[in-house]
């Protein structure tokens, strides 16, 4: 068949879940058995999503192939269940760079460069080039912020040109609007959502199926007015309602049939869905009995979604474990070895994740010496895993004022420094160690307890390291260099041979923690915390 085109754009207000419908959407069509792929569109003019602040964009996600991304990623390969590529983001800030070098070349031949139609034209080249790469049945492109946003507008136009240039058959636009809800009248309002249609008719874009995010049901004389005002089908008005867990808008979607009046759309006969190893996964998280509580000591707790993946993660960890993680956040900055036992000492877990700078580091360092001398479960991704060795350093190997050349460049014990091929960088963007990475595992150890095999590939993004130089000071002791990376050698696993749970890792593992695979350092984490519970409650 023709590979299908799936466009999702946002009215009405930003942060409305199109992630979330985007995700679901490709989940079902994959369920029904086509191979589906996912773009981003992100209209900003950073290059890429990498030095943004995670208290504005919140996480950076990481692809296989070293990509760092806007977080939607996330949501893709956690609901796809497959692995995305760096051409599965594309940014304003790409797409003119890629403009400008052509420019310079002379590829234009000189031709006056405008927007329409040299960038618009480099926008259609990047779906297509995608299509080429994956070869999926359908293409689903979500353009990020909202209707009316200028610099969304050559991705709109792009759109507009792509659908007169191609079979329309093949070509879909889902408009998710936002419906407010009036409590004083109990009103769900389509005014907005009328506006917003209006504001893509505009561009000259037409939409073909319209999702309404609300907090109540969608009733039928609502579905009848804006199918009338929007000049859209009453059957391609879908409701897209409130729901406790995410990984709930699939069913939701089927339910509501959205999929199937995609596959009429494009004149495909409907598939039946299957979706019993979703449902039964979902189930199995929307039921556990049990509950542990693990504390996250970082940098960004005031803003989750800088540590979105991670969430996830453990939130994937319940199901093997039939254990609810309830998650309490502290900032690092506020931990003091005076305060530490009050702060920490009714969690069942510890876990310090990534971050970059110097602000909070006493703090984390200080929270991973109480779970190590309480014998609390720890868990170190990155950052964390650089903590735990720098306490160690510090508190049982006795070399004082140990630290990492990051924090402090004149420590005598430098145990974490500067990748050998990070210190002559003039660059900062797409410059880390980016992207998968071998790690073998040594045995008998924690490590290869939890992933019962010697080789395992994990994603990363890091400049410091442990110095393998400082090696000599950690032989003989508790600590085990556990995991290593066979090409350079690197560090990347340590752990504690005397404590019941105290592991760090360089790479991050919650990029590739799925629903229905959760990653299993996550699962042995929530299983050591959910025992340490159970210890505490045998003690008289």
């Amino acid at each position: 068949m023709n590979t299908k085109y799936l466009f999702i754009v946002g009215g009405v207000m930003s942060s409305l879940g199109k992630g979330i419908l985007t995700s679901s959407i490709g989940m079902i069509l994959k369920s029904k058995g086509y191979q589906v792929s996912i773009i981003k569109f992100d209209p900003y003019l950073n290059v890429d999503a990498g030095l943004q602040n995670p208290y504005q964009h919140g996480e950076v996600f990481v692809t296989s192939d070293g990509a760092e991304t806007d977080l939607d990623l996330g949501h893709y390969e956690r609901f796809l269940d497959q692995n995305l590529l760096r051409s599965s983001n594309v940014t304003s800030g790409s797409v003119y760079q890629e403009l400008i070098e052509k420019e310079r070349r002379g590829e234009y031949l000189g031709a006056t460069v405008q927007v329409i139609p040299h960038l618009t034209q480099e926008i259609k080249n990047r779906i297509l080039r995608h299509t080429e790469e994956t070869k999926a049945d359908v293409i689903i492109s979500e353009v990020g912020g909202t209707i009316g946003d200028i610099e969304g507008s050559p991705f709109l136009e792009a759109i507009r040109e792509f659908t007169n240039e191609n079979n329309p058959d093949d070509i879909a636009l889902i408009h998710l609007t936002y419906l407010p809800h009036l409590c004083t009248t109990g009103e769900l309002k389509t005014k907005p959502t009328q506006h917003s249609v209006a504001e893509l008719r505009r561009v000259g874009i037409k939409p073909t199926i319209i999702a309404c995010r609300t907090d109540i049901p969608l009733e039928e004389d609502i579905r009848n007015k804006i199918s009338l005002f929007c000049d859209v089908k009453r059957d391609f008005i879908f409701s897209v309602q409130d729901v406790k867990n995410v990984y709930d808008v699939p069913r939701m979607i089927e339910k509501e049939g959205l999929c199937n009046a995609l596959e009429s759309v494009w004149n495909l006969q409907t598939k039946k869905c299957n979706m019993d190893n979703w449902n039964h996964t979902i189930d199995k998280m929307n039921h556990v009995k049990d509950e542990v509580h693990i504390g996250i000591v970082g940098k960004y707790v005031e803003l989750g979604d800088a540590y979105l993946s991670m969430v996830e993660a453990l939130k994937h960890a319940q199901i093997p474990n039939n254990v609810k993680t309830t998650i309490h956040w502290f900032q690092s900055e506020d931990i003091t070895s005076k305060n530490v036992e009050e702060k920490l000492h009714n969690m069942h877990g510890i876990l310090v994740p990534g971050g970059f700078g110097v602000r909070g580091i006493e703090g984390m360092i200080i929270a991973a010496q109480y779970a190590r001398e309480n014998l609390l479960p720890f868990f170190g991704i990155c950052l964390g895993m650089q903590i735990a060795v720098i306490d160690f350093a510090r508190h049982v190997l006795q070399l004082d004022n140990a630290n990492s050349t990051e924090f402090d460049s004149n420590t005598p014990y430098p145990v974490i420094d500067l990748m050998a091929d990070q210190k002559n960088l003039d660059k900062k963007g797409g410059t880390m160690r980016l992207g998968d990475y071998d790690c073998k595992i040594k045995k008998p150890s924690k490590a290869f307890e939890i992933y019962q095999q010697e080789r395992i590939v994990q994603r990363h993004r890091h400049r410091y390291e442990f110095n393998n130089a400082m090696m000599p000071y950690f032989e003989n002791s508790n600590m085990k260099l556990s995991g290593f990376n066979p090409k350079r050698g690197l560090i990347e696993m340590v752990e504690l041979v005397d404590h019941p749970f105290f592991v760090g890792c360089q790479f991050h593992p919650e990029l590739i923690s799925r629903p229905i695979k959760p990653e299993p350092l996550f699962t042995h984490f929530t299983k050591a915390a959910k025992k340490h519970k159970e210890s505490i409650a045998k003690k008289p």
